[in-house]
């Protein structure tokens, strides 16, 4: 016997009760949920953030908003980054948003499980856009240019209440006038090389070197505490120098590529 599907009142009920569950079960995501969201969940490691493309949306609206919902810093090392121009299209985690020379460098995604939770409670990144974020904070990518006025009060909200005994600066001038870290606890990574002898600043080149510094810290099972001991984790991968700083001036950390 031959049975017709979707002849009758009963089977058009059927049928319609069947695409009616099958609605909310793509609709409440116990399925599948959209592939941006599923890859910052991957990522996170902590704290991971389920949110929408909306809630994203109008946050981006609001940076205090943005700011204010990064926790209190208590980490050892709180490490201070920039955000990059070139971005994913994908929204996602700001780790994996920002494609930059410096996050290629640090190459977030091959980074073992634990140094990636190290870096979730470490790294701070100042956008333009958001503000203080933490690497794990969904985020769009965006367009504009920093506003140090604006922005200032909102990081300032963020970072001023950081309890870290050491700051590892990463961040080019333009992100380090948004907000002045104490400097008796703070070392500046500046990246150099050398021809003839004498001592040339880099640019460009220099994010990647940066990026390859944080990443190398983030390897280091022990936090540094000091500059010493941020010396110490850092001079067996890279010919480095220390410089003290004094009261008006942050530690230096030279790195020589």
């Amino acid at each position: 016997m031959c049975r017709s599907f979707g002849v009758g009142p009963e089977g058009t009920e059927t049928q319609r009760r069947t695409a009616s569950t099958r609605e909310r079960v793509w609709r409440n995501g116990r399925k599948l949920e959209p592939l941006w969201l599923n890859a910052a969940i991957a990522c996170n490691g902590v704290n991971s953030i389920r949110t929408s493309v909306r809630k994203v949306t109008g946050a981006t609206d609001n940076s205090c908003r943005v700011a204010a919902g990064i926790h209190d810093h208590t980490y050892p090392v709180l490490i201070l980054l920039p955000p990059s121009e070139k971005k994913s299209t994908l929204a996602g985690a700001a780790i994996t948003v920002y494609t930059g020379v410096l996050y290629q460098g640090l190459g977030w995604s091959t980074l073992p499980k634990a140094a990636q939770n190290r870096g979730a409670k470490a790294i701070t990144i100042i956008s333009a856009k958001y503000g203080a974020i933490s690497p794990t904070t969904v985020i769009r990518a965006y367009k504009e240019k920093i506003d140090n006025n604006a922005m200032r009060p909102i990081v300032g909200a963020v970072l001023d209440k950081n309890k870290s005994e050491l700051i590892i600066d990463c961040r080019s001038s333009t992100y380090q006038s948004v907000w002045r870290s104490p400097v008796e606890k703070t070392v500046e990574v500046k990246v150099y090389t050398k021809v003839g002898g004498v001592k040339k600043t880099i640019t460009h080149m220099s994010k990647k070197t940066r990026g390859e510094v944080v990443r190398e810290i983030l390897l280091s099972k022990i936090a540094p505490k000091d500059p010493a001991q941020l010396l110490q984790i850092l001079k067996e991968s890279f010919t480095c120098t220390l410089i003290k700083g004094d009261q008006s001036t942050p530690w230096v950390l030279e790195v020589y590529v």
